[in-house]
């Protein structure tokens, strides 16, 4: 019971997630199948629990909760090979083909539904393990869905396959968890089939290979979740990363930019309004934090530098003055500065980065930070 209230409170979740995304962006065909195959997967998921059934079926009649989940879930399918077919074509063309794959699915749903029709009333709501498979329109049932399942899924494989082979990781790994996933269902499907044919010719069936089929889909569903799930979560937890990398650098900055900032502050960058204090837990105000800071420091040592350069000047021209030296100077060209000391003629390179990425220059300036908040704690 706990599991299965965390499995539908998942499923609402992603449900809510997803339609918020596609009230963004309605046009992207991509995302809408992705969301109808989730919403698909939260409507079918109560119809699975007995409770439920039980409730459904004493209002609309015996067995319409199963042909309901069913048919809930060879949609999904449908929407499943369409996340592909849009994702490897043509608007055009993928459209084409998805209206075309509208066909077998129908088929299968009114073959399903006939078949449910026919059935006794105490015949329909045993599960596939127990039911009566002598019974034709329990047979039929079980046949026209399987096949469906074991042709969509195996379309959704072939594609899957397909995008691996021109997909960059995070997404290649997904799409290679996705990928084992469709093969143990398609695998499952198939074995199902067999089965059920078996029992309908009055064979019997070991209760081994039946509990195995199952076994192989409880792993199968979670591993598909998986791979779906992977490549978000790992680009999630790659920009959480580069989120908590910056806010330490932006915090080492500080005492530089506190200096540089009392004695320029029109060079600050605060031209908008404050966006608040929740700001920085944001991605992107992180970020935006981090590359102003940056740039405010390297502009404030841009107009100290002719005032350290007139209190140390190194043997080598074009060298750069060492963080250590420059703040131990810093304090002294400020004082300088603010005093109204002329302007010396000339400059020096200070926290020069070796390469022309911001990242680096930001790892000079915080080497000089760090120096300079030693010099004063030494002070």
């Amino acid at each position: 019971m706990v599991l299965s209230s965390l499995l539908g409170g998942i499923l609402l979740l992603a449900v809510c997630w997803k339609i918020s995304q596609l009230i963004k962006a309605p046009s992207d065909r991509v995302l809408r199948s992705v969301t109808l195959c989730i919403l698909c997967a939260a409507l079918s998921f109560p119809l699975g629990l007995k409770s439920v059934a039980r409730h459904v079926d004493s209002l609309t009649g015996d067995g319409i909760a199963k042909l309901l989940q069913n048919a809930l879930l060879l949609v999904l399918v449908h929407f499943l090979q369409c996340v592909f077919l849009y994702s490897a074509s043509d608007r055009m063309a993928g459209n084409k083909r998805a209206r075309w794959e509208l066909i077998p699915l129908a088929f299968t749903i009114g073959i399903a539904t006939m078949a449910m029709a026919i059935t006794p009333g105490p015949e329909r709501a045993h599960t596939y393990a127990t039911a009566n498979m002598r019974e034709p329109g329990v047979a039929l049932f079980y046949l026209a869905a399987g096949m469906y399942l074991v042709y969509g899924l195996a379309l959704a494989l072939w594609w899957t396959l397909r995008c691996i082979r021109v997909s960059n990781e995070p997404l290649r790994t997904g799409l290679r968890l996705v990928a084992a996933a469709l093969t143990a269902m398609v695998l499952m499907g198939s074995l199902r089939e067999t089965l059920t044919v078996t029992r309908w010719a009055g064979g019997s069936v070991p209760a081994a290979l039946i509990v195995g089929a199952k076994l192989l889909l409880d792993i199968a569903i979670p591993l598909f979740v998986a791979g779906i799930l992977y490549p978000a979560a790992a680009t999630r937890w790659l920009t959480g990363r580069l989120w908590a990398h910056r806010r330490r650098m932006y915090r080492r900055l500080t005492p530089l930019w506190t200096a540089l900032h009392e004695a320029f502050p029109e060079d600050s960058l605060h031209r908008t309004p404050a966006r608040g204090r929740c700001d920085a837990l944001r991605v992107r105000g992180m970020h935006r934090r981090y590359y102003r800071r940056a740039i405010e420091c390297r502009d404030g040592l841009v107009r100290i530098s002719p005032y350290l350069a007139e209190l140390e000047a190194p043997l080598d021209p074009s060298a750069p003055l060492p963080p250590g030296r420059a703040a131990v100077h810093l304090r002294e060209a400020l004082a300088a500065y603010t005093a109204g000391a002329p302007v010396p003629g000339r400059a020096i390179a200070v926290a020069l980065p070796g390469g022309h990425d911001l990242d680096d220059d930001v790892r000079q300036l915080v080497a000089l930070s760090d120096a300079l908040r030693t010099y004063q704690e030494g002070a």
